[in-house]
Parts: structure tokens; C-alpha cells; sequence
């Protein structure tokens, strides 16, 4: 069955059969804990109960030193395994009962290797009690210490070097527990912001997502509503004219045909654009997409005319050297005329007189926009509710894109205005902060 492997298996080091044995243990002790803990339990147990074997010797055995050892090793060594058994799951209660065990054997004059089970109390401390109990551990190991130094042969006839080394001892078991614990730490700390990186980069995909859609939705609502408006205004007229003027029939069809054919290329471009599932370059059909540069400024004076097409009475007037602007910008202009337009002529109707004007100041860096219609020919105003639709929204983002501004309301003499400021070089990041991926070409 294979073996679960952590980062440490990266390691040439990790590939050595002693160390690939040791993984595989820890493995079954993360899957079975109460397994090895039983286990050491029973070694400490036995290592214990082997004293009782022991007869001879330079001091003539355990028996002969200390006659109360035949009932006190088996009770002592049988305690300290009862209490090894719960070393991980009680480490505090686990290590005062050893350590008060220990004591009772070392106050005997008896020491039935009773200093593995403490060093073994003393690694489950240090590895899962808090820091601030570890005082309290030393604290408890000294008296233990100083009778194993002071009472057991011949640890007695140099007492304080023997109390040295055991502290030592004591000292080395309780780094080994601590160098675990920050191992463990360290790696729970690396697994923690693996799975944070791996959540900023869900959120980071989804962010995108969402402003790529964004995006898309706001050149496919330029477009098609756009044309439509143009489309629809081009047939209202053309029916409300059908009976006085017939001959200007075929011209309206070819204008409506001209704008449907216009809107439907530009609609393809941008969806070849965006097949991302398909190679680079290449369209269901195996041949390249017709890409085309991005709408700019050069392109307002046949947009206007477009518009003029379908009724309205617009005029275009441009200051400065608005064919000079970044691309960003020039594609800020266009899509913000062109919505501007399509609502003067859903809204006020194809009686309306429309103003265009582009100004470049390139002292103060910055382009100003305006459009305003007459409204109605009635002389009524276009509907307030029209400020809350997708139209006017589409501008405020088109312009917050650019790093500027746009305001749209009602004039006072009647009609409509939108106003917008874009500062000369393009930030394509809105003043909220949040960024958006640069236009690309369609």
C-alpha cells in the first residue's frame, strides 16, 4: 500500500530504506496512535520486569542490595506503563504520575530502568503541553533527580555528576519533544498557506471572470444596442414616410441593411476574440479571425453620420489633436459618444438635435466629451428614469476605466446632456480601485 508522503519527501535524503521504514511508521501511528503507545507501554513493562532476572553481579544483584525490590519493581514498572499508555492524550496527568512513581522506586534504592519511562513522559510534555507548564516540569524533575542521585547505587557515590547527567538527560528528552513541536508547526503553518494561496487564486480566477464578463457584456451592449437603435429609427421612419415620400424606400432598406451588416461583423470579431477554448489565432473553421483595430476617434465624424441617418439632426465639433490620444482613450471617446447617442435617440426621437464635441486639452491633460440633445420635439425632456439604466451606467464605467469621470442629467432649457472627463494617459483602473483588464482588439 503506499505510504502517504510530506514535503520532507523531496528530500535525496528521504529516499534511504531506513528512512522510508520510518516514514511508513509514522504514517500507521497518524492512522493508529493508541497502537504505538500500547507498545511502548509494554517495552517500558518488560525492560522493567527484566530486572527481577538479574542475580549476580558485582554487588551481588538487585536482590541482595534491596530485599523490597521483588514487590516494588513490578509494582512501579507496571504503573509507569498503565500511564504511558495515555502519554499523548493526558500528557500533564501521564508525567507527574511517572515522575511520582520513579520517585517511590528511586527512594527504595531500586532503579529498574526507570529513567526511560521518564524520558519518554518527559518528550510528551515538551511535544503537547503548553509552553507555560514547562516551568512546572523542571520544577517536578529536580526532586525526582536528586533522590535517583542521592539513593541508588552508584549513582550515590558521585552524587552531583550523577545529577548533572541526568538532568542532561532530562534536558535532551525535552528539546526532542520541542524540535517535534515546531516540525509539526511548521508544517501545519506551510499547509495553511498552501490552502490560503490556493483560495486567493480561486478568488483571483473569479475576479477575472467576472470583469472579463463585464467587459464583453458592455462591447456587446455598445454594439448591438447601438445598431438596433439605429435600425429601429431607420424603420419608424421609413414607415411613417412610406406614403409621402415612397422613393426614399430602397434607401432606407440599404441604410438598415448597412447597420445590421456593420453591428454583425463587429459582433463577430468580438466572439472570435473570445473563444479561448480554441487556438490561438484560429476559429472553428481552422482559418483566423478578421480582427480588426479597436473604434477611436477617427471613427466619430461615420458615427454621427450613422446617427443622422435615422433622423436626428447631429452636429460634431473637435478641438485639439484628439487622433493623437492613447488607444484606451480613444476607444473611452467613441463608446461613451456612441451610447450618448443611441439614448438621444431612443429617448428624444429622431426630431432631436444632437451636439457631438471632442476637446483635447493638453495643458490640463484631459479630454472633455460632452453630448446634448434638444430632447422631444415637443420640447419635452427624456425620461429622469433612463439615468438608472444600463446605458448611462455603461458610460460611468467606460469613463471610471479610463481614470476619469461622467455625469448625465437633464439641461435646463430641455433635452438631455452627458458629460465626461478622461485624463490623456489611460490608467485602466477604475478610482474605486479595482482593476480591469486592458480593451483588446477585436
Amino acid at each position: 500500500m503506499p505510504v502517504p508522503m510530506d514535503s520532507s519527501s523531496a528530500d535525496p535524503l528521504w529516499d534511504h530504506p531506513v528512512a522510508r521504514w520510518w516514514l511508513r511508521v509514522r504514517a500507521f501511528d497518524r492512522a493508529h496512535t493508541q497502537v504505538l503507545d500500547t507498545c511502548i507501554a509494554l517495552f517500558v513493562l518488560l525492560i522493567g520486569l527484566a530486572s527481577l532476572s538479574r542475580g549476580g553481579g558485582e554487588h551481588g544483584g538487585v536482590f541482595a542490595q534491596q530485599p523490597a525490590a521483588v514487590w516494588v519493581i513490578p509494582v512501579t514498572a507496571g504503573a509507569q506503563a498503565l500511564a504511558l499508555v495515555w502519554r499523548r492524550r493526558r500528557p500533564w496527568a501521564v508525567l507527574w504520575a511517572v515522575l511520582v512513581v520513579c520517585a517511590l522506586q528511586w527512594s527504595f534504592a531500586v532503579a529498574a530502568r526507570s529513567d526511560i519511562s521518564l524520558m519518554i513522559a518527559l518528550y510528551g510534555a515538551a511535544r503537547y503541553l503548553p509552553p507555560r507548564r514547562l516551568p512546572w516540569v523542571a520544577a517536578g524533575v529536580l526532586p525526582s533527580a536528586a533522590v535517583l542521585a542521592w539513593r541508588v547505587e552508584p549513582f550515590s557515590r558521585q552524587a552531583w555528576v550523577s545529577l548533572f547527567f541526568v538532568c542532561c538527560a532530562a534536558v535532551a528528552a525535552s528539546a526532542l519533544g520541542l524540535a517535534g513541536r515546531i516540525r509539526q508547526a511548521q508544517l501545519a503553518a506551510l499547509a495553511d498557506r498552501a490552502a490560503t494561496l490556493e483560495v486567493e487564486r480561486e478568488q483571483r480566477e473569479q475576479l477575472a471572470t467576472a470583469s472579463e464578463r463585464a467587459r464583453v457584456s458592455r462591447e456587446l451592449h455598445d454594439i448591438v444596442g447601438h445598431s438596433l437603435a439605429i435600425i429601429i429609427g431607420l424603420a419608424d421612419g421609413g414607415a411613417a414616410q412610406a406614403e409621402q415620400r415612397p422613393e426614399r424606400g430602397p434607401e432606407v432598406l440599404r441604410i438598415i441593411a448597412e447597420a445590421g451588416r456593420e453591428s454583425l461583423g463587429e459582433l463577430r470579431r468580438t466572439l472570435g476574440a473570445l473563444r479561448a477554448e480554441l487556438p490561438e489565432g484560429e476559429a472553428k473553421g481552422g482559418t483566423p479571425p478578421e480582427l480588426h483595430p479597436q473604434p477611436g476617434a477617427a471613427d466619430l465624424a461615420a458615427l454621427c453620420e450613422r446617427i443622422r441617418a435615422a433622423g436626428p439632426t447631429v452636429t460634431f465639433t473637435t478641438a485639439g489633436e484628439a487622433a493623437t490620444l492613447p488607444t484606451g482613450v480613444q476607444l473611452a471617446v467613441y463608446r461613451i459618444v456612441q451610447e450618448a447617442l443611441t439614448n438621444s435617440l431612443k429617448h428624444a426621437g429622431p426630431r432631436t438635435v444632437v451636439h457631438v464635441s471632442v476637446a483635447v486639452d493638453a495643458r490640463r491633460g484631459e479630454v472633455r466629451v460632452s453630448v446634448d440633445d434638444s430632447g422631444h420635439e415637443d420640447g419635452a425632456t427624456a425620461e429622469p428614469a433612463a439615468a438608472n439604466g444600463h446605458g448611462l451606467i455603461g458610460i460611468r464605467e467606460r469613463a471610471a476605466l479610463a481614470g476619469g469621470s461622467a455625469s448625465a442629467g437633464p439641461r435646463p432649457g430641455g433635452g438631455w446632456s452627458v458629460r465626461a472627463v478622461l485624463p490623456l494617459a489611460t490608467t485602466l483602473e477604475p478610482r474605486g480601485g479595482t482593476s480591469a483588464p486592458p480593451e483588446e482588439q477585436q
